[in-house]
């Protein structure tokens, strides 16, 4: 049974129109670490609602080592500067109208969301694990559903996968929203036409990567299966690039028509993308993948491992992309042979639909659902 979509689409009736703000909101974020796409939300909390905007989360991942623009009406705070006593009378002090935390794992962050709670203040958990049904999810079923019900008002999730967890775990399908995840169409939406007039002319017969060099990420096997190709005389005159960092980067494959990028600033990554042909990403899981949105928003054509969760709402095979089994060589050399044996006409055609399904929501909506829990005003 699906989770009712919360405030997941624009009106079918006009086109999405942001909220305007009487009273200036105060919404505060609890999370682990934080991305540019999560920015490109909160931006549009502050522009289009009129919104402040707190944000509590640890230094940033030495592994993804994002830079943020100062913006007024956004303010950070160390995490390791607060401890549990120190958390609760900031968020005390604060008042803010609604909680955004990203999922149970901090105890403290918990702590000050059943707090908060308490005094009728909205709580969402952002969460993004997809329902497997195994051993160790009806155990957190069983341990955190009365918990989660005390300390959350609402689940915020990317896809149905994960609406259907929240529904085993407590919440109401009124009170499961989709969407917490999103591309920065502002960033990404725009390079579609521009790369895909350029790729008209001329389809870069290149093959990108854009994920952490982890062996949950599946770099090894995506590596081997393309050079496997190349070497084998089946790849043309593909090649395969890969932008990211992590603990597999100093021994990855070493080919010469494998190429590593290393890390990339996201308002820099367009200068491999207008080089590029078809997104793979690879994973042996994947809750969801915000960068399959984002290429997708860039009009790249898709290669998606079967488990990551976002191709239900970017990825229509045969018409923008093709899946594969998580994991296996074989299957993927597959997909890759699809990709390569299709003409640059119907790679083109198929970035657009890409284009087309990557524009389906974006920060505005976003924006749009968090603010709207205020109006509910469910604590």
């Amino acid at each position: 049974m699906r989770a009712a979509l919360y405030l997941a689409r624009p009106p079918p009736d006009g086109p999405f129109r942001p909220r305007r703000a009487l009273v200036m909101k105060k919404i505060l974020l609890l999370y682990t670490e934080i991305a540019p796409y999560l920015m490109a939300g909160v931006e549009r909390l502050v522009k289009e609602h009129g919104a402040e905007v707190h944000i509590v989360c640890w230094p940033v991942n030495k592994e993804a080592p994002f830079q943020f623009r100062a913006m007024q009406r956004i303010h950070m705070y160390d995490r390791t500067r607060y401890d549990r006593m120190a958390l609760l009378r900031f968020v005390e002090t604060l008042r803010p109208d609604v909680i955004l935390a990203s999922g149970w794992i901090e105890p403290d962050y918990m702590a000050a969301c059943a707090a908060a709670r308490k005094r009728g203040i909205p709580t969402v958990m952002a969460m993004d694990p997809q329902w497997t049904g195994s051993l160790k999810q009806w155990a957190t079923v069983a341990l955190r559903r009365s918990v989660l019900s005390r300390t959350f008002s609402h689940a915020w999730v990317p896809g149905h996968a994960q609406a259907r967890y929240a529904r085993r775990l407590g919440f109401r399908a009124d009170r499961i929203m989709l969407g917490c995840y999103t591309a920065d169409l502002d960033l990404f939406a725009p390079l579609a036409d521009r790369f895909l007039a350029a790729k008209a002319a001329h389809f870069p017969h290149r093959f990108l990567s854009v994920a952490r060099y982890l062996k949950i990420k599946g770099h090894p096997y995506m590596e081997e299966a393309f050079a496997e190709l190349c070497d084998a005389g089946e790849a043309g005159d593909w090649e395969l690039w890969c932008i990211g960092t992590g603990d597999l980067f100093p021994s990855a494959l070493q080919h010469p028509r494998v190429k590593h990028l290393g890390f990339v600033q996201a308002d820099q990554v367009w200068k491999y993308q207008e080089q590029c042909g078809v997104f793979v990403l690879a994973s042996l899981y994947e809750a969801w993948g915000v960068a399959v949105h984002e290429h997708a928003a860039a009009g790249f054509p898709l290669i998606l491992s079967n488990v990551v969760g976002a191709h239900e709402r970017f990825l229509e095979e045969g018409r923008n992309g093709w899946r594969f089994r998580a994991g296996d060589k074989e299957s993927l050399k597959r997909a890759y042979r699809a990709a390569i044996a299709v003409s640059d006409a119907e790679l083109l055609a198929m970035g657009r639909r890409s284009a087309e399904l990557g524009r389906s929501w974006g920060p505005a909506q976003w924006a749009a659902t968090l603010m709207q829990v205020i109006d509910q005003g469910h604590g």
